[in-house]
């Protein structure tokens, strides 16, 4: 199994995206790669630099992470700076984050390759995962609890 933490506007519906993939293994929910420890979603929603992001587990037989990334790409706007969807704010950014120094070059030539769909600059952070804190328990598995709830991911 192999991990990788996926940033893509709010976090409900990545995780429900990602959840619905054969091959994906465990999600959970969380801030990553802001300044401080142990942040809670009211400090997030206050612009407080983490990331809403989705740690995912998966199995790379299955599913090889150039796939993942070709499947989360699909579901965000790569170019749009702070914000997917109708969501605003440093927390909704995009970003990829790895733990893996070998996943670097992969996300690197999957990003090469995006970029060349658009007439403009990619969004997306290609980097290091640099903490990840997992949200509260509310936020988990957000919209199989709230079925109804808002998402910039359209499930049709």
């Amino acid at each position: 199994m192999k991990t990788i933490y996926l940033a893509g506007g709010c976090f409900w519906g990545c995780q429900k995206y990602f959840d619905l993939m054969d091959g994906v293994i465990e999600t959970e929910v969380g801030y990553a790669n802001g300044p401080t420890a142990n942040p809670t979603y009211e400090q997030v929603k206050r612009h407080a630099g983490h990331a809403e992001t989705v740690r995912v587990v998966y199995d790379p037989d299955r599913l090889p992470l150039p796939e993942l990334l070709r499947r989360y790409f699909g579901v965000i706007d790569p170019t749009a700076v702070n914000r997917q969807g109708e969501d605003y704010g440093i927390q909704y950014r995009t970003g990829i984050y790895y733990t893996d120094g070998a996943d670097a070059p992969v996300v690197t030539e999957a990003l090469k390759e995006l970029a060349k769909q658009y007439g403009r600059p990619l969004a997306v952070e290609n980097k290091p995962l640099e903490n990840f804190y997992s949200a509260e328990e509310y936020h988990q598995k957000y919209l199989e609890k709230h079925p109804d709830g808002y998402c910039h991911i359209h499930f049709d």
